[in-house]
């Protein structure tokens, strides 16, 4: 195995160092769980992505699940393409919004109205003051380990199975500004229903990812989930699914649909856009309605529903609806995930797939909940990722992060992968 050629990437990473800290626009990219320093981009194509020293990488991260299609799908470049021709952008309505929003209601009927917007963490901001201003309430209940964006009523920091309120988890976020935030642990019934009981009448909404997939695939209990919906009916507080890496990715209705789970508000990111910078926040309709100027909760965006971004999630929404891509990816992460079990187990870890989205971790019980995770299997994966990269395969470069499958990676594409992740996992020191 001959060692990757990295010169052009570390020469643009030591200029980038120099502009941006680390170097980079988003903290995890800098490579700095995995001991290493960033690959610098040249382009992707279907299931491939190539670095400016002309490594070619099996793509597991897929700009963080968005591109569900793959880089580059035809019909999503030819979107893209006839929308630029016709202007980048209109700080006014388009017909290209309403063509969106249609497909995404199609496909999830909770979402009665919706607003664009331009990223998750937008999205998620505007739900939750949406929630307060129409309940009149001021809590929101969120879980440790589930990341909701970095809007700063929500860097905050979980406890230790109890109820946390008002601890920063940033510096630059002021005690005020997550006061009326509390977190409690996942999987944990009692300590959700103890908080209920002694402040639910202050409580707004309940924040979750119904598939957290932020800090590992944390896949819970339907029980559990029930538990939450029933408690938000039960104490007249708002349920917001965070669907920014679920929706569209393991099914047209997005983990609602495969937990038969419905929400009050749901928050939707980069898959409705085809990758492009998009978000979105919907729900009832009378809920939605308290949204200014019909109601009295602002927000506005410059960019929101800009027609390129529409252009591009209309596409790909278009191709989810009519291919047989849903099947063909869970067909692909069956024959991943039965390829590498058995390897999994033996260097002590997990294999954790729902659908597309899958999850190694360096401990022999999945875990639930983000205090279950154990923090000692990391050193191992910085090795893995090491291992995965000189052979050939990108993935996110954080052990909490997790992988996706997408619609361009065919059967032998799959069965790379499994044969490099069988062969690093045997390499790994220990």
């Amino acid at each position: 195995m001959s060692e990757l050629s990295r010169e052009r990437s570390r020469e643009l990473y030591r200029r980038a160092c120099e502009l941006l800290p680390a170097g980079v626009d988003s903290p995890v990219r800098a490579f700095r769980s995995v001991h290493g320093e960033p690959l610098f981009i040249a382009k992707g194509r279907g299931a491939y992505l190539e670095d400016v020293d002309g490594n070619r990488f099996l793509d597991c991260c897929g700009s963080w699940g968005p591109l569900i299609l793959g880089h580059g799908h035809p019909a999503v470049l030819e979107a893209v393409h006839r929308a630029a021709d016709a202007g980048l952008t209109f700080g006014a309505p388009s017909p290209l919004e309403i063509d969106l929003a249609e497909r995404v209601k199609a496909a999830y009927p909770d979402a009665a109205m919706m607003r664009f917007v331009s990223s998750g963490t937008e999205a998620v901001m505007s739900a939750v003051r949406l929630a307060r201003g129409f309940t009149g309430r001021d809590i929101v209940v969120k879980f440790s380990g589930c990341y909701h964006g970095h809007s700063d009523a929500l860097l905050v920091a979980g406890g230790s199975g109890l109820a946390t309120f008002g601890t920063s988890s940033s510096a630059g976020v002021t005690a005020g500004a997550v006061a009326d935030t509390a977190v409690v642990p996942l999987d944990d019934e009692n300590v959700l229903q103890d908080l209920f009981q002694e402040r639910g009448c202050e409580i707004a909404a309940v924040i979750i990812e119904p598939l957290p997939a932020n800090a590992g695939l944390l896949r819970q209990r339907p029980e559990f989930l029930r538990v939450v919906r029933e408690l938000t009916e039960e104490y007249d507080a708002l349920l917001i699914l965070d669907e920014v890496i679920s929706g569209f990715r393991v099914g047209m209705g997005g983990a609602a649909a495969l937990y038969e789970l419905p929400a009050d508000l749901v928050t939707f990111g980069k898959i409705i856009g085809g990758g492009l910078p998009v978000g979105a926040f919907g729900g009832r309709r009378e809920i939605m309605e308290r949204v200014a100027p019909l109601g009295d909760v602002y927000q506005a965006g410059t960019l929101a529903g800009n027609p390129v971004a529409m252009a591009a999630g209309a596409a790909t929404l278009q191709v989810l609806m009519e291919e047989d891509v849903y099947s063909r990816l869970e067909k692909l992460g069956r024959r991943l995930e039965e390829g590498v079990a058995a390897a999994v187990r033996e260097a002590g870890g997990s294999f954790v797939r729902v659908g597309s989205i899958f999850w190694l971790v360096f401990q022999p019980q999945a875990p639930r909940s983000f205090e279950a995770i154990d923090a000692s299997g990391m050193p191992r994966f910085a090795d893995l990722h090491a291992a995965l990269l000189e052979r050939g395969v990108y993935l996110a470069p954080s052990g909490y992060e997790v992988g996706f499958l997408n619609h361009a990676m065919t059967e032998s594409d799959i069965d790379t992968l499994t044969n490099v992740l069988r062969e690093s996992l045997a390499a790994l020191p220990g």
